[in-house]
């Protein structure tokens, strides 16, 4: 190892808004169990089908309409 490096021609990450964050989140059975039946057909892992469903959501700015029943 070096005692110094030079950092002078670095760049900043350009994946840096990409970056995920760990959060604990409660799911029904029904709805993980439909994701994981997703991801064996498109081989996608579930989690990532999830966050990309969520993602989708988020760029669009979909609203929610609740209909309580």
């Amino acid at each position: 190892m070096r005692e110094e490096y030079n950092f002078s021609n670095a760049q900043k990450n350009p994946y840096i808004k990409k970056l995920k964050k760990q959060i604990t989140i409660n799911i029904d059975a029904d709805t993980i169990d439909y994701f994981k039946n997703q991801s064996e057909s498109s081989g996608i892992p579930y989690q990532t089908l999830i966050n990309l469903y969520l993602a989708d959501c988020a760029s669009k700015q979909k609203q929610l309409k609740l209909s309580w029943q």
